[in-house]
């Protein structure tokens, strides 16, 4: 698991990555902020991913800004965990797939 990857939740749909960088820099050197996007419509889906250059700042990021008031909401910040292996999802071009049944 990288302890130098934080999970950033509960943001404003209003929140922009640079908002996001200048406002975790106060803990230390912020080496990345991806904030996650519907990929249709391209807004934001409310949290993000902040890598930190060291564990310690990001440990650092979590206890100052844990619960904390950012953009008028309370913000989720914790050490990020690995993502989960999930099953393919299917889209309509599967055979079979709008054919009529008889």
């Amino acid at each position: 698991m990288n302890q130098n990857r934080l999970f950033v939740g509960n943001l404003s749909y209003q929140t922009m990555e640079n908002d996001l960088q200048d406002y975790f820099s106060q803990a230390g050197v912020v080496t990345s902020a991806n904030l996650m996007q519907d990929k249709v419509t391209g807004k934001s889906r409310g949290f993000a991913f902040i890598e930190f250059a060291t564990p310690e700042e990001a440990s650092k990021a979590v206890e100052q800004f844990h619960n904390q008031e950012f953009q008028g909401r309370a913000l989720t910040v914790n050490v990020a965990k690995p993502r989960e292996e999930r099953a393919p999802r299917y889209s309509g071009d599967r055979p079979g797939a709008g054919e009529a049944r008889v």
